[in-house]
Order: C-alpha cells, then sequence, then structure tokens
C-alpha cells in the first residue's frame, strides 16, 4: 500500500461530502434570494435555476485540500489563484462581470502561480524542434495556456452535467499520473486532483438533466484553473527520468483535454471567419451541434465523455510515436470532426429550410 492512500481516501471522501451536503442548502438559498439563471435564446434549459453550484465544489475542494495535502510544490498558490477566481466567478454569477474584468482576474491568478511558484512550461520538448525554452517565452506561453485551457473549461459548461463529466475524466488521468510517478517533486498534485473530484462527484449528484443547481462560472473558472495547472505540472514531469511518457507528455496532455480544447478552437475559428469577435456568444459549441443531431442531453453528455475517453486511450496507447506525430494525428482527427459537424449541420439547415417552405405552401 502506498503511503498516501489513506490521506488521499480521506481527502476524496472529505470533499465529496462536504459538496454533497452543501448543494441542497444553497439551492434553498438561491430560490429564497431570487439569485437565479433567467433562461435565454443561447440557454438550453428553460426555467429559473440557481447558478452557484461552484460555490459547493469549491467548499469541497478547498477544505480537504487544506486538511488533508501537503502545500508545497505550487500547491499552496494554487490554492490562492483559486480563491480569486472564486471571488471573480461569484460576482459573475450573482450580478454580471465584463469579459475584460474577467480576465485581470484570471491574469491575477496565474500571475501567482507563475511568479511566486514557478510553476510553468519550461520545454517545448521537442516539438518544431524547440526544447529549453526562454525565460520570457516561457512565461507568455504558460500565461496562454492557463488562460486558455480555463476559459475552454467555462466554454464547455453548456449542458447539465457536461463540464463536470468532463473535467472529472480529465482530473482522473492526470491524478493518476501523479499518484504513481509524482514522486517528491508532483506527487501532491495527486491530492489536487482527487480533491476536485470528491467536489465534482458531490455536485454532480444534482447536476444532471434536469439538473436543480448549474455550476456556473464560479465552478467552471476554478475547475478549468486546477486543470490547466495540473496540465502544466504533467507536462513538466515529462521531463523526469521515471516519466511514463518521457518526451511525448505534451502531446498526451493535449490529447487529455481534447474535448474542451477541440471546442474552444472550433467556436473562436468559425466566429472570426464570419467577422465576428471570438468572445461573442452564440449556439456553435460541439454540444449545441449533437443536440441538433436529435440527441438528448444525457446522451450528448455521455458521448462527448466518451469521445474523450478515447482520445486518452489512443494518445497514451500510441505516446511511443512522438509529439509530432501525436499532435498531426489529433490534428487531422479534429478536422475531420469539424466537417463532418459542419456537413451535418448544412443538411439539417437545409431541411429546416425546406420544411418552412412546404409549410408556407401549405398556408
Amino acid at each position: 500500500m502506498n503511503h498516501l492512500d489513506i490521506p488521499l481516501g480521506l481527502s476524496w471522501m472529505w470533499a465529496f461530502l462536504v459538496s454533497l451536503f452543501a448543494v441542497p442548502s444553497i439551492i434553498y438559498i438561491a430560490h429564497l434570494k431570487n439569485m437565479l439563471d433567467t433562461p435565454n435564446g443561447r440557454t438550453v434549459h428553460q426555467s429559473l435555476t440557481p447558478r452557484l453550484g461552484g460555490v459547493a465544489i469549491f467548499a469541497g475542494f478547498m477544505s480537504a485540500l487544506t486538511i488533508f495535502a501537503p502545500l508545497q510544490n505550487g500547491a499552496k498558490e494554487l490554492l490562492a489563484g483559486c480563491i480569486i477566481l472564486f471571488f471573480v466567478g461569484l460576482k459573475d454569477d450573482l450580478v454580471g462581470m465584463s469579459v475584460s474584468k474577467k480576465f485581470v482576474g484570471q491574469l491575477l491568478a496565474t500571475g501567482i502561480v507563475m511568479i511566486m511558484a514557478d510553476v510553468r512550461i519550461t520545454s517545448f520538448q521537442g516539438i518544431l524542434g524547440v526544447g529549453t525554452l526562454p525565460i520570457g517565452i516561457s512565461y507568455a506561453f504558460t500565461l496562454g495556456v492557463i488562460v486558455g485551457i480555463t476559459n475552454a473549461i467555462n466554454l464547455i459548461d453548456g449542458l447539465d452535467g457536461l463540464a463536470g463529466t468532463i473535467v472529472l475524466i480529465i482530473c482522473g488521468t492526470f491524478g493518476y499520473y501523479f499518484y504513481l510517478y509524482g514522486g517528491a517533486s508532483y506527487g501532491n498534485y495527486a491530492f489536487v486532483a482527487v480533491c476536485l473530484i470528491g467536489g465534482l462527484l458531490g455536485f454532480l449528484r444534482y447536476n444532471f438533466h434536469r439538473a436543480p443547481i448549474f455550476m456556473g462560472d464560479t465552478g467552471s473558472l476554478v475547475c478549468g484553473f486546477i486543470v490547466s495547472v495540473l496540465a502544466i505540472q504533467f507536462i513538466e514531469m515529462g521531463l523526469q527520468v521515471n516519466s511514463p511518457f518521457s518526451s511525448s507528455s505534451p502531446s498526451v496532455a493535449v490529447g487529455i483535454l481534447f474535448v474542451p480544447l477541440f471546442d474552444t478552437i472550433r467556436v473562436f475559428s468559425l466566429r472570426m471567419l464570419a467577422g465576428r469577435s471570438p468572445f461573442s456568444p452564440d449556439k456553435n459549441h460541439i454540444h449545441h451541434r449533437i443536440l441538433a443531431m436529435g440527441f438528448s442531453q444525457i446522451s450528448t453528455v455521455l458521448l462527448l465523455g466518451l469521445l474523450n475517453l478515447l482520445v486518452i486511450l489512443f494518445v497514451i496507447r500510441f505516446a511511443a510515436i512522438g509529439n509530432t506525430l501525436l499532435i498531426t494525428a489529433l490534428v487531422c482527427f479534429s478536422a475531420l470532426l469539424s466537417l463532418f459537424i459542419g456537413v451535418y449541420q448544412s443538411r439539417i439547415s437545409r431541411r429546416q429550410l425546406l420544411a418552412a417552405e412546404s409549410e408556407a405552401v401549405i398556408r
């Protein structure tokens, strides 16, 4: 038995129970104080629903991490960044907040882990022939990675249970490898993953369709930030001698994050090609397109979870082929998947147009 087994088990159980028992109280207070999300043209839900599920997730995660986990190697700074994003998300869920102000909050949180804990990507590990990065480029690239992944998780939160399920899969994968190979330098990130998994499981008990509560920005920003730091530390762990993926860890990390990264890059590209801001909201996300194919909300969540799992299994199985071939394979698969979604969307649009014309003729 690993000496971390009992503390890990206790931290998971603590986070799970805190989150599980906090959610009903949060739902009650949100309805009592009318802190509810109103449906609009972009949302899928049709009733007034609280968006404060992230409060329960954060309460379980933070309390378990501070009680049971060793807070070294950047974990303390990670927690500080989470606190900043928790309040940023909380304000956005309650009264709204501009994109620029949320970005400032993300910069502050990122600066804490980058500068104070030196959590950053130091090497491309051979991608495009690039090894160790100059310190300025390292900081700039790490900033882009953390902000990008944080917002990718935030954007995927569009269906009951979707963001929670995807983050659960990602954290489970990262946590497994930190537990087995992290050692003294990265082993405590297994606690970070396990504490978040516990908080998410307690919340997901109430978040599947028809959900009485949503994660909200309070949860998605915190979860995205944690996932981004886990991804960076996973990549850096690849520089260790006993790493399971060695120099292929960057491409494996991309595969583990496939669904949120694919969705964000695809949606941003479509918006910019249409001459709009990449942050302008629409219903072009992958979950919207799958729903338009006729799948139910639960089926869509399970389908995207399965897609992410299959890509994870692929990159783990073929990690030995190296970063270049793995990333090429992921890019090709992304292009084919995007093409399929686009073709299917065009067919649906044509059918709707023909149906509207037929109805007009009948009238």
